[in-house]
């Protein structure tokens, strides 16, 4: 599993009321979730990011509340993957239950800038800089690449029971 995007970043303790604020949580509707992802911090970032981008972000990314409305919103603003230099274990968990592909790294925080062009390969364990600059990542176990590939650990296991 490969993503390529524009990086946007953020800094430390990004919590899920700033990623979602509490104001549109009466719905799971994907359009209105990812139209208000980021609204406090950035305004109109949920309408002006583009699609596959890469949030590259600072610690403790995805703390605060458990709410899966988080890492949805992200998703359903076009976010392909999140880079942190960690998360909040409830986020980890939550994105990787609805589909988002998460990934932590330092390096990748520290050498990236906003605009830049990052690559992340999953199955690699690797990430590529713009400037061609090669980042060791932890590659995700194959169960876990499964679920973010069948969308989620539902349609995983939905589709798991079926064969």
């Amino acid at each position: 599993m490969k993503f390529t995007g524009k990086v946007y970043t953020f800094g430390d303790n990004v919590n899920t009321d700033e990623i979602i604020p509490a104001r549109y949580l009466n719905t799971t509707a994907p359009d209105v979730l990812g139209k208000y992802c980021m609204e406090d911090v950035r305004p109109g970032f949920g309408t002006k990011v583009e699609k596959g981008s890469i949030i590259v972000a600072g610690d403790n990314f995805g703390c605060g509340s458990s709410r899966e409305h988080a890492p949805l919103s992200l998703k359903y603003a076009g976010v392909a993957c999140v880079v942190a230099v960690s998360f909040a274990r409830i986020f980890f968990r939550n994105a990787i239950n609805i589909g988002l592909p998460i990934v932590e790294s330092r390096e990748i925080f520290e050498t990236t800038k906003e605009g830049d062009t990052l690559t992340v390969d999953l199955d690699a364990g690797r990430a590529v800089t713009g400037g061609g600059r090669e980042i060791a990542i932890a590659p995700f176990p194959p169960f876990m690449q499964k679920i973010v590939e069948e969308g989620g650990w539902l349609p995983y296991l939905l589709k798991a029971k079926t064969r």
